[in-house]
């Protein structure tokens, strides 16, 4: 029997929380994207604020075949993503803005 899991996310909310390993000048992010409709996160990476960190997590939002992303104007996102898969702003990512509140609690 071929049994085959079909991963399925339409909307993505996806944000990078700044924090710091011993001391501040050791920057680290943590990069995150929720299902937009269940609030689960999907997918995660460790790394520096930098394009290739964000590259990473996109490759693995790849089998979600995501048509719509919502995030804040960081510009990795404008040079990674799609302008029509792509929306900036605050309306839509305010579940993941909440959810990096918590953590930082």
């Amino acid at each position: 029997m071929d049994v085959r899991l079909e991963l399925v996310c339409d909307e993505a909310e996806i944000n990078e929380q700044w924090s710091f390993v011993g001391k501040k000048s050791n920057q680290r992010w943590p990069w995150h994207a929720f299902d937009h409709a269940s609030n689960a996160v999907i997918a995660y990476v460790f790394g520096k604020r930098k394009d290739t960190v964000f590259k990473e997590l996109k490759s693995l939002l790849t089998p979600f075949n995501i048509s719509r992303y919502y995030t804040d104007d960081w510009g990795a996102y404008e040079r990674h993503l799609e302008t029509k898969e792509h929306e900036i702003g605050k309306r839509n990512t305010q579940k993941i803005e909440r959810k990096n509140l918590n953590l930082r609690s």
